[in-house]
């Protein structure tokens, strides 16, 4: 787990969600941001795609690069290709991500816990209908909100632990299928910090070319959490669909 922080209050806190929410609207409309991806293209088992073959008489906006995951019914290992364009529709048509005002009450100290081995837990995926995928889940995350004991799931992603969670907010003034949080470790190894004004739209919330995990029962809260992202706001009634 990375993004190690002081367990002190930022000299900021606001003016820094500030700048990370300014950064977030670069990194999304980038050229291989969540909004450029066009398609996901997966290929037969033993198939191995050619990235640069494919990239082959496409404009310059386009960028294609490789991906694996494994084929829920074999169990063996599927390659695939993912096409972004720079200049998508969805990149020309966005606007901004609506998110509510910043709140210093949503920024929680939660206990972590490391549990011994590799335990994995499943998780539903959008695109799977119905079937889940094990992500390592290396400790459990315990905090008490609004009187209510929770021991919450994140996996590890590349070193960070993702937290994806739902709340009653999910299909009104937040994207449906729940939103992510990175957890930031303190200097506390036992400590960690669920800032929840950070919470974002997972990348299916910008692109139908995602496959996102979904909350486990677990991580879903019982009163609505009205801090982070909302949802993508697009120009000229263009919709991303999901």
């Amino acid at each position: 787990m990375s993004h190690a922080i002081s367990d002190q209050p930022a000299d900021d806190p606001e003016g820094q969600w500030d700048t990370w929410r300014a950064e977030r609207h670069q990194a999304l409309t980038s050229p291989t941001g969540n909004l450029a991806l066009v398609e996901t293209r997966w290929f037969p088992a033993g198939e191995h795609p050619d990235a640069e073959k494919a990239r082959a008489g496409r404009p310059d906006t386009v960028t294609v690069t490789t991906l694996q995951r494994t084929d829920l019914v074999t169990g063996e290992p599927e390659h695939g290709l993912r096409f972004w364009d720079a200049d998508s529709p969805a990149i020309r048509h966005f606007d901004r991500v609506d998110a509510f005002a910043y709140d210093p009450a949503w920024v929680l100290h939660a206990t972590y816990t490391p549990v011994p081995g590799a335990r994995s837990v499943p998780f539903e995926h959008i695109r799977d209908n119905g079937g889940t995928r094990d992500l390592v889940v290396p400790g459990d995350i315990t905090l008490t909100v609004d009187g209510r004991d929770y021991t919450l799931s994140a996996f590890d992603d590349d070193g960070t632990l993702l937290l994806v969670f739902g709340d009653p907010t999910n299909g009104h003034t937040t994207y449906g299928a729940g939103r992510f949080l990175f957890v930031r470790r303190t200097d506390d190894d036992h400590r960690v910090l669920l800032d929840f004004n950070r919470a974002f739209v997972p990348p299916c919330g910008f692109s139908d070319q995602y496959n996102c995990p979904m909350p486990p029962r677990q991580n879903r809260f019982h009163l609505p959490v009205e801090a982070g992202e909302k949802l993508p706001v697009f120009r000229d009634g263009f919709a991303a669909e999901h």
